[in-house]
């Protein structure tokens, strides 16, 4: 950039008497501010998404020349332009405004929050006395609230004391424009102004989706979390010890956040200016926390009474453990899990042994646990979630591309004119990354959404389409088949950076719009305008979930996104891109370390003699050659009689495998089964041993978000009990299954793992300790990481991207007489992966607590079912029972079952058929029915 290009962009002004230098699109607030002058605010708020306002007057500045104050957090300085920003003048002003407003309040002392930002404002402008104006509003100045429109306490995790409001509309901008809900509205004018819920709801009953971001804007204390107040839930009585910087352990995106501890109790939690998420929270990372705080906690090693057998666990609660398990120390469980491992390796060979790691832990973590059934045991029998969620994507992607990896974060979408999002639900799984998505429609980008179910995201959509469940490969290669025969495609991009187009071309020329239009349920003329506003699109991105992905077709839908991508150059730059939203917090990162049963760390096969050798000499033992089980794979094995030994750290397979009746019978037949968990889960009851382990606040170590950022998280709590460190617990099964560990801490583990990652080259447990998070790639030691990869070519043996047609594959189980109806499931905003820890949430269950199926009125009323009542829904793997919800974004035809509820599992009927690539299940499509609870079955419906 030249002299003159900077000169452009500079501002030369006077602020108390100094020259200063300001960027054209600065504040004086916020020069201020870099300067070090503190200037009062109330109405704004210094953090991305928010646009100062101006309303509240408690920032004024004077300028030589003019008449009246003016504002400074919405004034731009001029050239030659002075400020002062306090004398007697200014000083009289902020004095007055912040009187006038503590006229409307309640005193301090019976303030919902004495020690809010208000009140310190109050403090730095010097005003001590009690107000000399009298107020007009309820409640203003006494010690008991006197008007119930000011107060109301039927939200679950948030209070509302509208006495303390000082209508500065920061919680209208929260809602409306940082996190895009619309459910906050000023109504009424001058004093008598406060917010309002949709259309004057309680809080509790409106449309609020709890994401608390009006909680974090207030500055009075009017909103409030009900985690602080006493029991009128009107003023605050707990307060923090400390406020310590964290991540937060629920979905992909990563958030940062900030802990407020008290003695050992999280009692608040605000986000944290992070990458992902640049302050926000969803319901779940705000409200969720205390899950760590259960009393259902476990605290001491467990062993299964020997009188007691596996499957005897059934209708048991947490209440019930001592008539399983007994209490033990921990040299005896640990002799007992390790010893049990080592008398299977010894007399049945390492394959009889499995392991399933962890998505929810540690980078670290999922590095030693892999390690260890490797390395201990010689066997590459060991996975996690992913192979529930995401794997047919990563298989995909790695044909493809040649690797498992986002090519641009979820930020992307700020550059964006085109966002296509498809098999994923951003507002219930991933709700701060679908922030950014909404906020790119507002600004007036394309946004595609595709389902096979309405959401609430179609609202802001500019082409929402619902289609037919199971037709995504129909529907994709018609958009396909659009691109290519009217020549939308890019073709300098696919020819020096592609191969496989003239195949790609011949396969799809019989798919046309007209020919899929029926199959899919989208009509032609809809399906090439999608097709046409993708391609044309300067630039373009695609977001999926685990609507794509969970299919028997699952690699194949992944495999036309990349296409799609691909032929139209839509990747390797700005606001363009793949992106797989990852479900668990470490799905990235656990996948990045090897927690797979076909590769070692950073995906490299086991099968290949030079790999492997490496890990030999690093490892010192003779590793498997083959490739492993699966996690499906494992339960067909068990109960086969060829596994005969499972550890499982942190995962819950009794919950979260496919076809609930076969897995847990293939539990109950194991020989020996350690659980290392936080909780008593279902997959614990049937445990031999059950260690007690460390929940993501009580423990160091790094987590890869779904942007590629690997952010680094320490304690803020300590574990309950005796509880221990999941790294210790490991390293010291190890040792017992005779392998020389030796680990000072998590950083030596982190250190080893990068020697054999070369995505973490340039990123040291030392940088990340002074910096916190590093995005991967980072071509240097201190640059930052590449947030765009691709731009120069695909990590592929030819340096090319493959382009990979597609056949027409319907589901496994289609719709009959017997079955007439599709059952699809999947998560909800308030519950997370197996309900392990949000079921735990005393905020999150207050919210979401009853096991429901959720369908069609219309389809309520035709099968003379009645919403509110017990139901029964049917598959041919089994039957739940639980209570039906009428939902309009249920397609007709179509059930929904979050997979939660324990009570109610819903993969005791999903379908087990794996996608023959992935080897995923086929959670998302399964023929069933539903009757009454009182209701005989019957073969017919």
């Amino acid at each position: 950039m030249s002299l003159a290009d900077i000169e452009t962009q500079t501002v030369v002004f006077t602020l108390d008497g100094e020259t200063v230098t300001a960027g054209e699109d600065e504040t004086i607030w916020q020069i201020a501010k870099r300067h070090g002058t503190t200037i009062p605010h109330l109405c704004w708020k210094d953090a991305p998404g928010y646009r100062s306002d101006g309303n509240c007057r408690a920032c004024m500045v004077e300028i030589e020349g003019e008449r009246v104050l003016a504002a400074s957090c919405n004034r731009k300085p001029t050239p030659g332009m002075v400020v002062t920003t306090a004398n007697e003048r200014v000083n009289k002003n902020r004095e007055m405004v912040f009187e006038l407003l503590a006229s409307d309040m309640p005193n301090r002392e019976v303030s919902p929050d004495p020690e809010s930002h208000f009140w310190k404002q109050v403090e730095q402008v010097g005003l001590d006395n009690p107000p000399r104006f009298p107020s007009g509003r309820p409640g203003a100045g006494k010690d008991i609230p006197v008007d119930s429109i000011f107060h109301d306490a039927s939200h679950p995790s948030i209070a509302v004391n509208l006495d303390a409001c000082i209508s500065c509309g920061l919680c209208e901008r929260a809602c409306r424009e940082v996190q895009v809900n619309d459910v906050i509205g000023m109504a009424d004018r001058g004093t008598a102004a406060i917010p309002v819920f949709d259309i004057g709801d309680p809080m509790g009953l409106s449309t609020c989706v709890a994401c608390g971001e009006c909680v974090q804007a207030c500055p009075t204390g009017a909103l409030m979390e009900k985690t602080l107040l006493d029991d009128t839930a009107t003023r605050r009585e707990t307060y923090a010890d400390a406020v310590k910087p964290s991540v937060c352990p629920f979905c992909g995106v990563g958030c940062q956040t900030e802990v407020s501890v008290k003695g050992n109790d999280i009692i608040k939690v605000d986000g944290r200016q992070g990458p992902a998420n640049r302050g926000k929270l969803c319901v779940k990372g705000r409200f969720g926390m205390d899950y760590v705080m259960s009393p259902e906690r476990l605290t001491r090693p467990l062993i299964r009474r020997s009188d007691v057998p596996k499957d005897a666990h059934a209708r048991m609660t947490f209440s019930d453990i001592s008539d399983v398990f007994r209490e033990a120390s921990w040299e005896e469980a640990m002799a007992l899990a390790a010893g049990g491992f080592n008398t299977v390796r010894d007399r049945d060979g390492g394959h009889a042994i499995a392991g399933f790691g962890s998505a929810k832990g540690t980078n670290e973590e999922a590095y030693l646990f892999q390690k260890y059934i490797r390395q201990g045991f010689g066997t590459n029998n060991v996975d996690h979630c992913t192979r529930l969620c995401h794997a047919s994507s990563v298989a995909a992607l790695m044909e493809g591309v040649g690797s498992g990896a986002v090519s641009a974060p979820f930020t992307a979408a700020d550059d964006s004119d085109c966002i296509m999002v498809i098999g994923a639900r951003p507002e219930q799984n991933h709700p701060v990354a679908a922030t950014y998505l909404k906020q790119a429609a507002k600004r007036g980008a394309n946004l595609m959404v595709f389902d096979p179910r309405r959401q609430g995201l179609m609202r802001h959509a500019t082409h929402p389409v619902v289609f037919k469940p199971g037709t995504d490969v129909p529907m994709l290669n018609a958009m396909i088949h659009t691109i290519i025969f009217e020549k939308l495609y890019d073709i300098q991009y696919i020819q020096a950076n592609t191969e496989g187009f003239e195949a790609l071309k011949e396969k799809v020329k019989d798919f046309s719009p007209e020919a899929m239009a029926e199959m899919c349920g989208v009509e032609a003329e809809y399906l090439r305008e999608l097709a046409r506003t993708f391609a044309r699109s300067s630039k373009s991105i695609i977001f999926w979930g685990m609507g794509i992905s969970q299919h028997v077709h699952g690699t194949d839908n992944a495999r036309c996104l990349i296409a799609l991508s691909l032929i139209t150059g839509q990747i390797g730059r700005p606001g363009t891109g793949l992106h797989p939203l990852r479900g668990q917090n470490n799905v990235q990162g656990a996948s990045d370390a090897g927690l797979i049963p076909m590769v070692y760390p950073n995906y490299k096969s086991v099968e290949d003699p030079d790999i492997r050798g490496k890990y030999e000499d690093a490892w010192g033992r003779s590793l498997d050659p083959a490739k492993g089980l699966t996690v499906v794979e494992i339960m067909g094995e068990v109960e086969a009689g060829n596994i005969k030994a499972m550890y499982v750290q942190g995962e819950n397979p009794a919950m979260s495998d496919p076809d609930q009746n076969h897995a847990r019978k293939a539990l109950a037949t194991l020989e020996h089964l350690v659980v290392q968990d936080i909780f008593l889960t279902e997959t614990a009851w049937f445990a031999d041993v059950i260690l007690p382990a460390s929940a993501q606040p009580e423990k160091p170590g790094t987590y890869t978000n779904s942007n590629r950022q690997v952010q680094l998280a320490l304690p803020v709590r300590q574990p309950p009990g005796e509880a221990r460190q999941d790294w210790e617990i490991m390293v010291d099964m190890a040792r017992r299954s005779g392998l020389d560990w030796n680990y000072s801490g998590v950083g030596e583990v982190y250190t080893e793992m990068a020697a054999h990652m070369s995505s973490l080259d340039n990123i040291s447990w030392n940088r990340l300790e002074r910096e916190g998070m590093v995005c991967y790639p980072a071509k240097t030691e201190d640059g930052p990481g590449e947030e765009i990869i691709f731009y120069s070519g695909f990590p592929t043996e030819s340096g090319r991207a493959k382009l990979v047609p597609t056949d027409l594959v319907p589901p496994d189980e289609l719709p009959d007489d017997a079955f007439p109806m599709v059952l699809t499931t999947g998560r909800m905003l308030e519950h997370w992966h197996t309900g392990a820890m949000t079921r735990r949430a005393t905020h999150l269950n207050a919210q979401e607590s009853e096991a429901v199926v959720s369908m069609h009125p219309k389809d309520i009323g035709r099968r003379g079912l009645t919403r509110g009542q017990q139901v029964v829904v049917e598959t041919r793997r089994g039957e739940v029972t639980l209570t039906l919800r009428a939902d309009r974004d249920v397609t007709q035809g179509m059930l929904f079952i979050p997979f939660c509820f324990v009570e109610a599992p819903a993969n005791f009927l999903t379908n087990p058929q794996l996608d023959p690539f992935g080897k995923i299940p086929e959670f998302k499509f399964s023929a069933a029915r539903i009757r009454s609870a009182g209701a005989a079955a019957t073969s017919e419906h």
